[in-house]
C-alpha cells in the first residue's frame, strides 16, 4: 500500500477551489508574500491590500486552485476583515520574525479573534521576514511554536518564509490548500498521537470490505486490489514484502500467515500520518464514500423522498433480513439478545454508536441484565428510519448492506390515501400520546417497554419516544412508536400546519381521580380535532383514563363518556400501570391506527363545514345540471330554428 498515486482525477467529494484568508498586524509582510507566491519573485513595491490572487490548478500536485485573499489591519477595514474570515476555507496569520512583539500578538488577539468569529477552518501560523531575524539570536521554531499550538489546536501548521528571498513562499500555501483537502485533526490526535476513533471505525470497514474471503488479513491479491481502487496503480511483488515487513518490524501482531491484519492496516495509516502524507489516508477514506466529517456522503444516499408530508419511510424485508442476519452475526453466545458490549462491536464499523443519545437511548426494551432482543433491535431500527431515514440507510451501509441502496428503504402510501381506502399499509405506527402534567404519559411509555412503575415525576424521567412491537391477530406484529408530546408544548407544536401529518394515531391521557386532568386533556383533545379539521389530517383519537387505581372522583365516567360521544370516538380506555392493568391499550392504539377512518374525532365546527361542503356540492350539482339542460334546450331551439327556416324556403 504505497499511496504513490493519489493525484490525477477528481476525487468524489473534493472541493474545486480552496479560499485562503492572510491576516495579521500591518507591516507582518502579508502583501509581500502574496505578490511573492503569484509572481514567483519579490516585488520591489506592493500595494497595501492586493485584489484576490489566484494560483492556478497545476500551481500544486493536488490539481485544485486556490484564492487568496489579502486583508488590512486598519479599523477602517475590520468589518470587511471579519466577512472575509468568516468566508475562509484556511486562515494564515502573519507574524514578522524580525518583531518579536507581532508573534505575542497572535496569542494575545489574532487567534482569539478567530475563535470569537466561529471561525471554523484550519489556522496556518506563518513567520514572514526569516531574512531580517538577527543571526546571532537563532530561535528554534519548535520550542517557540510548541506551547501556542499546544494553546490553539486550531493551528495546523507553523512555518517561516521570506519573500525577499523566496524561501518557503509556496511552502505556505501548499499548507494552507493542504489543511483544507486533507485535514489532520479528523484523523489524528496529535497530543495522543493516535488515530482518532472515527478514523478507526471507517478504516476497519473499509479493511473488511476489501477482506473479500473474511478470513481476517489481506492476503496480496486483496491487498493490490485495493491499491488499484484506490491508487489505480498495482503493487509491485517487491513492493508487498516491503510494506509486510515494515509492519512486523513495529508491530509483528500486524502481519500473519494470511496477510496483513486490521493491527497492521490501522498501523500503516498512522505512519502515513506521521509521516505528513495525510493525502494517503484521504484517498483511501474518499474512494469509500467519506466527507470530511469521516460519515458517508449524503449525496450518495438514495434515500427515497416523501412527496407528502403524511407519508413516512419504512425499512423494507431486504433491510429486515439483513438486520436479522447482522443481529445474530453479533450474538455470540447465541443468548437470543446483545449485550451493550456485543452491540458496541456490532457498530464498531460506524462513526458511532447512533442509539446513545435521546431520542433513542432507553428507547426500547430490554430484558432484566439490560441486553436487547431481536424485537427490541429491530424496533429500534424502525424508530430511526422513521425520524431520520438518511441516518437509517448510512448505517445499514456502515454495517455492511451491499445490496443497492435503493432498495433498503420504501415510502408508505399517504395517510389520506389509507383513509379513503379505509385500510393502512404501513407496518409502523407513530403514536402522539397528549395529556397534561402527571396525568401518567411518562409511565404509560416506559411500561410500554416494561420499565416498572415509578411513582416519581418530573423531566428526570421523561423519555420522548418507546418504541415496541405490538402482536396482532393472525400472528402479525406492528411496531409502535409512542411519542409524548409535553403540556407546555403543545401550542407551538399544533402551530405548524403539518404537525399531524407523522401522526398515525393520537391518544389523550388524563388522571382519572383528578378533574382537572380530564378538564386539560379533553382540551387538548378538542385542539388536535380542530387542527385535524383545518388542515385535512386528522387522526384516530383515543380517550385514556389513567390511574385507575385510584379511582374517579364523582362524575368522571359521566363526564368523560360526555365527551367522548359529543366527539363521536370510543369511550375512555381505564388502565392502572401501577396495578398492570393495561386494558390492551396497545393493540387498540395499533388496531385504531390501521383502521384509520374510524375514530376520528368531529368537533360541532367540523360538522358544521362537512354539512356546508355538502350544500355547495349539491348546488353545484344543479348548477351543472341546469347549465346541461340550458345547453340541451339552446340546441334543440337553434335545430328547430333551422327546419322551420328550411321549410319556409
Amino acid at each position: 500500500m504505497s499511496g504513490s498515486s493519489v493525484t490525477g482525477g477528481p476525487i468524489p467529494g473534493r472541493r474545486t477551489t480552496v479560499r485562503v484568508v492572510v491576516a495579521g498586524d500591518r507591516g507582518t509582510g502579508k502583501s509581500s508574500l502574496i505578490a511573492a507566491a503569484a509572481s514567483e519573485r519579490f516585488p520591489e513595491s506592493v500595494s497595501p491590500v492586493l485584489p484576490p490572487t489566484r494560483l492556478p490548478a497545476d500551481y500544486y500536485p493536488d490539481a485544485v486552485p486556490v484564492t487568496i485573499i489579502d486583508t488590512a489591519s486598519s479599523l477602517e477595514g475590520k468589518a470587511k476583515l471579519e466577512e472575509e474570515l468568516k468566508r475562509a476555507d484556511a486562515v494564515v496569520l502573519t507574524y514578522a520574525c524580525d518583531k518579536p512583539e507581532t508573534l505575542s500578538r497572535l496569542q494575545t488577539f489574532w487567534i482569539p479573534e478567530v475563535r470569537r468569529l466561529k471561525v471554523k477552518a484550519p489556522v496556518i501560523v506563518v513567520g514572514c521576514k526569516l531574512d531580517l531575524r538577527d543571526e546571532h539570536y537563532p530561535v528554534s521554531l519548535e520550542q517557540v511554536m510548541a506551547p501556542i499550538m499546544q494553546q490553539f489546536r486550531e493551528i495546523e501548521t507553523c512555518i517561516e518564509c521570506s519573500a525577499a528571498n523566496l524561501v518557503q513562499v509556496p511552502e505556505v500555501f501548499y499548507y494552507a490548500q493542504k489543511a483544507v483537502l486533507h485535514p489532520t485533526a479528523p484523523l489524528f490526535d496529535q497530543e495522543s498521537q493516535t488515530l482518532r476513533p472515527r478514523c478507526i471505525r471507517a478504516l476497519k470497514r473499509i479493511f473488511i470490505l476489501c477482506d473479500q474471503d473474511m478470513d481476517g488479513a489481506l492476503n496480496d491479491s486483496e491487498l493490490n486490489e485495493f491499491q488499484v481502487k484506490c491508487f489505480n496503480a498495482p503493487l509491485q511483488p517487491a513492493e508487498i514484502v516491503g510494506v509486510k515487513r515494515v509492519v512486523q518490524e513495529k508491530v509483528p501482531e500486524g502481519v500473519n500467515d494470511l496477510g496483513l491484519t486490521l493491527t497492521g492496516f490501522l498501523f500503516l495509516h498512522a505512519l502515513f500520518i506521521e509521516k505528513g502524507r495525510l493525502e494517503t489516508t484521504w484517498a483511501v477514506l474518499r474512494k469509500f464514500g467519506y466527507n470530511n466529517d469521516i460519515e458517508l456522503r449524503k449525496e450518495n444516499l438514495p434515500v427515497p423522498s416523501k412527496r407528502a408530508p403524511d407519508q413516512s419511510v419504512e425499512l423494507t424485508n431486504e433491510a429486515l433480513d439483513f438486520l436479522m442476519g447482522i443481529f445474530s452475526l453479533f450474538d455470540s453466545n447465541n443468548d437470543g439478545a446483545l449485550q451493550d458490549s456485543e452491540l458496541n462491536e456490532l457498530f464498531s464499523t460506524a462513526p458511532e454508536s447512533p442509539w446513545d443519545e435521546a431520542p433513542y437511548k432507553n428507547s426500547v426494551e430490554r430484558t432484566e441484565s439490560g441486553d436487547i432482543r431481536l424485537s427490541a433491535f429491530l424496533s429500534q431500527w424502525a424508530l430511526m428510519t422513521l425520524l431520520d431515514p438518511a441516518k437509517s440507510l448510512a448505517y445499514l451501509i456502515y454495517l455492511g448492506y451491499t445490496n443497492d441502496p435503493a432498495t433498503a428503504l420504501r415510502v408508505t402510501r399517504k395517510r389520506t390515501v389509507d383513509v379513503k381506502k379505509q385500510q393502512s399499509d404501513r407496518h409502523v405506527f407513530q403514536c402522539f400520546v397528549f395529556g397534561p402534567k402527571n396525568a401518567g404519559k411518562s409511565s404509560l411509555l416506559s411500561s410500554f417497554v416494561g420499565r416498572p412503575f415509578q411513582n416519581s415525576h418530573g423531566s428526570s424521567s421523561y423519555q420522548s419516544y418507546t418504541v415496541n412491537a405490538v402482536d396482532q391477530l393472525r400472528g402479525t406484529k406492528k411496531t409502535l412508536i409512542l411519542h409524548e408530546i409535553l403540556e407546555d408544548d403543545v401550542k407551538q407544536f399544533l402551530s405548524s400546519k403539518e404537525s399531524l401529518a407523522a401522526c398515525d394515531v393520537a391518544v389523550f391521557v388524563y388522571d382519572s381521580s383528578d378533574e382537572y386532568s380530564l378538564k386539560r386533556a379533553s382540551e387538548f383533545l378538542m385542539d388536535v380535532a380542530r387542527r385535524g379539521e383545518d388542515t385535512g389530517y386528522g387522526v384516530p383519537c383515543l380517550f385514556v383514563a389513567a390511574k385507575d387505581d385510584l379511582g374517579s372522583y364523582p362524575m368522571a365516567t359521566r363526564d368523560s363518556e360526555a365527551i367522548c360521544r359529543e366527539l363521536k370516538i370510543d369511550a375512555p380506555i381505564r388502565i392502572s400501570v401501577k396495578k398492570r392493568e393495561m386494558n390492551n391499550i396497545f393493540w387498540r392504539i395499533v388496531n385504531a391506527a390501521e383502521r384509520c377512518h374510524l375514530s376520528v374525532p368531529e368537533t360541532e365546527y367540523g360538522r358544521n363545514m362537512k354539512q356546508y361542503r355538502r350544500i355547495v356540492n349539491r348546488s353545484l350539482v344543479f348548477a351543472s345540471v341546469g347549465a346541461a339542460a340550458a345547453v340541451v334546450a339552446l340546441a334543440a331551439y337553434r335545430a328547430y330554428a333551422s327546419r322551420k327556416s328550411h321549410s319556409a324556403s
